[in-house]
């Protein structure tokens, strides 16, 4: 995949939280991906961390719903702005590069995880639901 943003007017970059409560059967995940899919795209590193927990015979579904989103790359200018991000937030490396995809290609961040991005600190945050519990 790998597409340029600019070229389906890309919004939002979908965190693998997101991915991985659809996968589990949250139709709270369900009903935000089908709304955001036509505007959204995922970062490698959604990638990888949704694939690492599927075993090869139990990857079809994954890959079939990792495919339907353009992929965007860590390229030299994500790499040096997720560094900085890391230094000022002292978020983790995996954090600091999703972030960094996302400002860099000013998209909004949808994810869940307010503990690393506190939508009321960081307005590139977007909170999409919250599961009960």
């Amino acid at each position: 995949m790998g597409e340029e943003p600019g070229r389906r007017g890309l919004r939002f970059l979908i965190d693998s939280v997101i991915l991985i409560d659809h996968l589990n059967g949250y139709k709270e995940a369900t009903l935000c991906i089908a709304r955001l899919a036509p505007e959204a795209a995922l970062s490698v590193i959604t990638r990888a961390e949704v694939l690492a927990g599927f075993d090869p015979p139990e990857m079809a579904e994954a890959l079939g719903l990792l495919d339907r989103f353009p992929t965007l790359i860590i390229d030299k200018p994500v790499a040096d702005l997720a560094a900085r991000l890391r230094r000022e937030h002292r978020w983790k490396m995996p954090d600091a590069l999703q972030a960094a995809l996302a400002r860099y290609h000013s998209l909004e961040l949808v994810t869940r995880n307010t503990r690393d991005f506190p939508p009321d600190r960081h307005p590139f945050v977007v909170l999409p639901y919250v599961l009960p519990g």
